[in-house]
């Protein structure tokens, strides 16, 4: 059968370890056959990134910007133990996410993908919840240095004017560590306008936390700032029946355990790092999570919520077979191929992502599976665990069958 075309490329971003093995399994298997696929190719591996000093990062992330559309492998943010491991490496190099979402400016949303086989673990879970992450600033863009001597720390802000604020952030008696962290009114009001939109747009309500009675006036701001921006929404959400709901994180979590789902959680950028991957695992698990950063310029990028899974990396290098879950992954081009087909007016392109989508679901309702979901499905229902080969095997048939 003819290749279903594209017009405009899009960005595409090769990563790490196991899942950048998925990677390609994944475009010989699913994509290639089907789709004559155009993209701007960035390779974010990490050593590559190095023999770049990072300028790929910042290249990948303008080129999302000027195509409108990129899907993203998952990549290593290394730590010391990386440092050890990749002593070819010059510098720890910060989180390619992070670098990209700074630059997009962009609110990351992430679902989970549920089958009736697989229950969450919270039993009153009825419907997906949504977290929505705040992908800028925070420790993320953080400074943070260790001093080994008595003293004090002071934080001082310099304004254009000249005009100086300076606050005492501790004395010591002996070696301590510091840590600056800084978020912008701008990316924080853009945080608010995409949740209240996406909350619009999904018809979920939304809920939003922080920490404002510890961190008065950071946590503040945001409280506030979501405030003011949910005026322009306020109409709209009456009109659609759904509420925004604000509440300090601590309560927003018993309430999320409490809660039956079916809403949008909004988090600033560290919560919403940690809560996805909280929900995602109740749901059933890390590689059943979608993930997609969306611009205030409808700029869009998707990828799994996961990492690189590492171990199994370390047994497909010495031969042995892998049961790897691919499905956020493949989720994350589906996701790509759809929107872009969407902008494109490509009406071929995007019935081939939700017919990709269509066929994981039948899938793995046929009972077969990746080893980390045949260990959570209900009791009763027949499942057969499969390496990723033959998983990616069984989805590119039921495809082909869908678009015969």
């Amino acid at each position: 059968m003819e290749k279903i075309k594209m017009t405009t490329p899009l960005v595409e971003m090769d990563g790490d370890e196991m899942t950048r093995i998925l990677w390609a399994m994944i475009k010989e298997t699913l994509i290639l056959p089907f789709v004559d696929l155009k993209t701007e190719y960035y390779d974010l591996g990490l050593l590559h990134r190095n023999e770049t000093k990072d300028q790929v990062t910042v290249d990948a992330a303008n080129a999302t910007k000027k195509y409108g559309v990129a899907v993203k492998c998952a990549t290593i943010t290394p730590n010391r133990q990386r440092m050890e491991e990749y002593p070819q490496l010059t510098e720890m190099w910060k989180s390619p996410n992070g670098t990209i979402r700074s630059i997009l400016d962009g609110t990351v949303f992430r679902t989970p993908i549920c089958i009736d086989a697989v229950k969450p673990v919270v039993k009153n879970w009825k419907k997906p919840i949504t977290i929505a992450r705040h992908a800028y600033g925070d420790v993320y863009k953080a400074v943070d240095m260790e001093t080994t001597e008595p003293g004090t720390a002071t934080l001082t802000f310099t304004g254009k004017s000249g005009e100086t604020k300076t606050l005492t952030v501790q004395k010591v008696d002996g070696p301590a560590v510091w840590q600056g962290a800084h978020n912008k009114e701008s990316s924080i009001r853009s945080f608010a306008r995409a949740c209240f939109q996406y909350a619009v747009d999904t018809k979920q309500d939304l809920w939003f936390s922080t920490k404002d009675t510890i961190a008065k006036v950071y946590d503040g701001a945001f409280k506030r700032i979501f405030e003011e921006e949910f005026e322009a929404y306020k109409a709209k959400f009456n009109e659609l029946g759904i509420t925004y709901f604000y509440t300090l994180i601590d309560d927003a979590v018993a309430r999320v355990i409490r809660s039956e789902g079916g809403y949008i959680w909004a988090c600033k950028n560290y919560d919403g790092d940690v809560m996805s991957d909280m929900v995602s695992t109740a749901f059933g698990s890390l590689a059943m999570m979608t993930s997609v950063l969306v611009a205030p310029d409808g700029t869009t990028e998707f990828e799994a919520a996961h990492g690189t899974v590492t171990r199994h990396y370390y047994k497909y290098l010495k031969g042995e077979e892998t049961s790897t879950n691919p499905m956020a992954t493949i989720f994350a081009w589906s996701g790509a191929l759809k929107k872009r087909g969407q902008l494109d007016g490509l009406e071929d392109l995007v019935s081939f992502g939700e017919k990709l989508e269509e066929a994981c679901f039948d899938t793995l309702n046929a009972g077969i599976m990746t080893k980390d979901l045949v260990g959570l499905v209900e009791p009763g229902f027949q499942a057969t665990a499969v390496n990723s080969q033959a998983f990616l095997d069984a989805i590119a048939k039921q495809l082909q069958k869908k678009l015969a």
